[in-house]
């Protein structure tokens, strides 16, 4: 056999084919995967969006633009995982308000200097079927009502997403020459807020709520370390509270006037944003911290994606210092009893329905079932099981009424520390 020719055929066979499309490398996973819940042409009406996801909904929300469609994607989960994202979509959808979840898979923020947005194309995702949808036009637009804004077309196999500017009805758009004058009059004054552990002056990741003293309402929630501009309080009084609660830490609040801010470290930035310092102290014995930022999926003792960046903050605490022993609080809403899925056994995913199975039990036992789960989770990352306990609730403690419309933070986690 002449193999020298064998082989220059299939070079030439090999060179022939036709390479991946980009959509078909997108779809098998080689860029980071956005779950969305919303897009937005005008940035203040995407800061509203994000303000409004993160507090009404409890939901870690973030937006960045996409350079390739020139809107503001509101996303909820990044992640590589694709199946982890199809999966959140999907419960988003199932259960709150975003019934029109999809996931974007590409590239979202500043494009690298010199890039083409071409470059960083990517494609958005029905998670039902699973197949890309058609992009939107520059000026397509779908005019609503309600906080959703993007709307993905469920009758076909991709589906189509449309843009609204509409907020909500008792939130008109605002006017302005510019887009500049646009964030002004929505955002306000730039502020830093300065994270930072008081024992070695360390950065701390975590946000701090804005109060309106006056209207006892939160303004917003801000980003720590970075410049942010702060929505002026709309009532007479420009009195506000600074609240920061980064899991792992003390509370920490400091109230000032937002047209006059004063007090220890306050200082102007190269910027010009005012830089509010918060020297945050770990938690110390007898301290017991919700973490609010951890979720479930429903009826399971599994948690949800976006939990992940809390649990690894108990994990670095725990690491930082030897000596803390703690308790994890397991409580949920109502006593009744039900379906409960677990992990199958051995598995070390702690967050997605994949090897799942399913028992019955009462609210008790699924309440010590999703405590059980973090303290897995902790000891599978080489914490010692000896110091931590489970203890579980039910619903014997709730922070609502059990019909309440916010009854679904009873549904919580909390840590107690018993020494350090």
């Amino acid at each position: 056999m002449n193999y020298s020719r064998l082989f220059a055929l299939v070079g030439i066979f090999l060179l022939l084919q036709p390479l991946p499309t980009l959509e078909a490398r997108q779809l098998s996973g080689e860029h980071p995967n956005y779950v969305v819940i919303g897009a937005f042409r005008i940035h203040k009406n995407a800061i509203r969006f994000t303000s409004h996801a993160k507090a009404d909904l409890s939901l870690d929300a973030r937006y960045e633009m996409n350079p390739n469609r020139n809107l503001y994607y509101v996303y909820v989960l990044n992640t590589s995982d694709r199946e982890e994202a199809i999966a959140e979509a999907k419960r988003l959808r199932e259960e709150s308000e975003f019934k029109d979840t999809w996931v974007y898979n590409g590239f979202l923020g500043t494009l690298p200097e010199g890039q083409s947005a071409a470059m960083y194309a990517g494609v958005d995702i029905n998670p039902v079927s699973q197949r890309s949808m058609n992009p939107v036009s520059g000026d397509q637009t779908e005019p609503n009502n309600t906080l959703t804004n993007a709307v993905s077309d469920a009758s076909n196999d991709t589906g189509s997403i449309l843009v609204s500017e509409t907020v909500s009805p008792s939130e008109p758009a605002l006017t302005g020459t510019n887009a500049e004058e646009e964030d002004e009059e929505i955002a306000g004054k730039k502020f830093y807020f300065k994270l930072s552990r008081i024992l070695d002056n360390n950065v701390v990741e975590g946000d701090v709520d804005v109060i309106d003293n006056q209207k006892l309402r939160k303004i917003g929630t801000y980003k720590g370390n970075t410049n942010v501009r702060v929505m002026t309080p709309s009532g007479n009084s420009a009195q506000v509270s600074l609240v920061c609660e980064v899991f792992g830490y003390r509370k920490t609040q400091r109230d000032i006037d937002y047209n006059n801010p004063t007090g220890d470290g306050i200082e102007r930035n190269e910027e010009g944003a005012l830089v509010v310092p918060f020297e945050l102290v770990r938690l110390q014995k007898g301290d017991i911290a919700t973490m609010y930022h951890v979720y479930f999926f429903k009826d399971a003792a599994i948690m949800r994606p976006e939990s992940r960046f809390e649990v690894n903050s108990l994990l670095e605490m725990l690491r930082e210092n030897d000596k803390y022993k703690i308790r994890i609080h397991g409580h949920a809403n109502g006593k009744a009893s039900g379906k409960i899925i677990y992990a199958e056994e051995g598995s070390d995913n702690f967050f997605s329905l994949t090897r799942t199975k399913e028992g019955f039990g009462s609210a008790k036992k699924l309440s010590e079932e999703r405590a059980q789960v973090i303290r897995n989770f902790l000891i599978s990352n080489g914490i010692d099981p000896a110091r931590m306990q489970v203890k579980a609730w039910g619903g014997k403690k709730p922070i609502h009424d059990k019909h309440s419309t916010r009854a679904q933070e009873n549904v919580r986690v909390e840590i107690e520390i018993l020494d350090n």
